[in-house]
């Protein structure tokens, strides 16, 4: 592997806001518009790529409509898999994709496969810790996650995955970190006048506490019929050090590139000992319910 990654996000609107439309072909044209977006990121010479949250349809959430129980899949199975596998082989990127998974019949995870620039499908997460309240309804519509903090070795860096509100809970992060991630994705769906404001300051936060590089990839635009407000992207990579290095604009369908220098984990360990210094002897009290 070389100390040197290349790595990017895809931040997207969805372009289908119209309720008549049949949730497969709401399906369809997003992953039709993500196509070029992902060719760009291949032209821009990215080695590791991750989508967005559910990122071949609308953030559905805000709803309880059980149509949306039609827009999941298999993974690995599933033909949204199938297809993100030839194009990470067509251009030698790993890519982390987050789709609606169907485990089994009536049985629904928000999850994210993992893919090599081989097309050799690594594994999955599954979101672990799931919201319930106003606009996000997620409990009608996924299971939590019981695959654990699983970090896949790409050919290019070890990358692990938290969603959306996982990011709110610094236990995982410190899990991935703990199972040896260098880069964690953490592919959202996250509104104005909810999350914003922690928006730049947890993820820097769980960079720092772990000394690893974060991917963080939100939405942009309007959903309807939801409405329950604007997607403000502002996808972005911070380092170790808590400073983000490349980010997205607030609005606009956008591709960041960033170059993510592997020995600054070192480095920064090297300073900050935390692993060292840790004492999970004295943390009982923490997996209490």
């Amino acid at each position: 592997m070389a100390n040197q990654v290349r790595s990017a996000l895809i931040q997207c609107s969805n372009p289908i806001n119209d309720e008549s439309v049949p949730v497969k072909k709401v399906q369809q044209a997003m992953l039709d518009k993500h196509v070029p977006l992902i060719e760009e990121a291949a032209k821009k010479g990215a080695q590791i790529l991750c989508l967005q949250e559910i990122f071949n349809g609308p953030y559905f959430c805000p709803g309880q409509d059980k149509r949306w129980y039609a827009a999941a899949e298999g993974i690995p199975d599933g033909p949204t898999t199938k297809a993100m596998q030839e194009l990470a082989k067509k251009h030698g990127m790993a890519i982390v994709v987050p789709l609606y998974e169907e485990a089994m019949r009536g049985v629904y995870y928000n999850t994210a496969a993992v893919i090599d620039a081989d097309g050799k499908y690594l594994g999955k997460y599954r979101k672990q810790h799931i919201p319930q309240t106003s606009g996000f309804w997620e409990k009608f519509f996924f299971m939590p996650g019981n695959g654990g903090y699983p970090v896949f070795q790409t050919q290019f860096a070890k990358v692990g995955v938290y969603i959306c509100y996982d990011r709110h809970f610094p236990e995982g992060a410190r899990a991935l970190g703990l199972n040896g991630a260098e880069i964690v994705f953490n592919p959202s769906a996250t509104v104005a006048g909810l999350s914003q404001y922690l928006w730049k300051l947890e993820q820097p936060a769980h960079a720092v506490a772990n000394g690893y590089y974060v991917g963080a990839i939100n939405r942009v635009g309007t959903e309807a019929p939801w409405n329950i407000g604007k997607f403000y992207g502002t996808s972005y990579f911070v380092n170790p050090r808590g400073k983000i290095i490349a980010e997205a604009s607030e609005d606009k369908d956008e591709v960041v590139v960033a170059d993510l220098d592997l020995t600054m984990i070192d480095e920064v360990r090297q300073v900050w000992q935390f692993y060292r210094d840790r004492r999970p002897d004295a943390y009982q009290d923490l997996v209490r319910p």
